[in-house]
């Protein structure tokens, strides 16, 4: 497998669930609205023997020239957007699906980023995520799903094609799920925000923001564990230095 990070910057967040860019050349964290957190925002792109697998799709913030960020990541790796076949959803907080579809402001509708990808989304997740709304959604950018002919709503746990693994974690968000693709003895492990970070990976650290942060503490410590058990490469959406450590 190749596993690519694609990604888009790291921003401090707030209160306000604002995401707002932040240089770490320039920046300093002090001087950010008390309580801000430091954040990466980074997809993976992970090409397989069958599939260019997406995970997750980050802010859907456009660079200059009005190109999704996300496309233009996956174009400076070698890949064209069209060419990906699987969009795995991990939860659909506005800075993972931001780049679920683009807005062509000239014919005043919204199209699916990746039209030639089956998406595959919690559907507990994506009904409580249009009900509940802001700040934390943007039920805008990601209502498409509801009505596109190839979005996979998956319910509990279960396969992809006998090698992708899902399993609903909640914790982060009451449906996150996480997901493990296995391929010529390769394990690779996307915990998404239960465990977005190398560093929460190696201690009993509880979040406030979590909707359940004793689970998610509870379940980091459970996949560290066996990750070290079984050699897994973990995947980090949130980590300033390290997207991703295979043990």
């Amino acid at each position: 497998m190749q596993i690519i990070p694609l990604s888009e910057g790291a921003f401090t967040i707030d209160k306000t669930k604002v995401f707002v860019p932040f240089d770490k050349d320039k920046d300093d964290l002090q001087e950010r609205a008390l309580g801000s957190l430091l954040v990466e925002v980074q997809p993976f792109a992970i090409v397989t023997k069958k599939d260019i697998l997406l995970i997750d799709a980050g802010l859907g913030f456009s660079n200059r020239d009005g190109v999704l960020q996300i496309h233009q990541n996956l174009l400076d790796n070698g890949i064209n957007p069209m060419e990906v076949t699987k969009v795995l959803m991990s939860h659909l907080h506005k800075d993972h699906s931001g780049g679920v579809s683009k807005e062509d402001k000239i014919l005043g509708a919204s199209f699916l980023s990746f039209p030639n990808a089956q998406y595959y989304v919690n559907k507990d997740e994506f009904d409580y995520a249009i009900e509940k709304g802001s700040p934390s959604y943007t039920p805008e950018e990601f209502r498409i799903l509801g009505n596109a002919g190839n979005v996979v709503f998956t319910t509990g746990d279960g396969m992809i094609d006998d090698y992708i693994r899902y399993e609903v974690s909640g914790a982060h968000s009451p449906f996150h799920q996480v997901f493990w693709i296995e391929e010529d003895g390769q394990k690779v492990f996307f915990g998404g925000d239960v465990a977005p970070q190398l560093q929460q990976m190696k201690s009993r650290f509880i979040a406030k923001y979590d909707y359940d942060g004793k689970k998610c503490m509870e379940l980091r410590q459970e996949w560290w564990e066996k990750g070290q058990a079984e050699h897994w490469t973990f995947l980090f959406y949130h980590d300033i230095k390290t997207p991703m450590i295979a043990l």
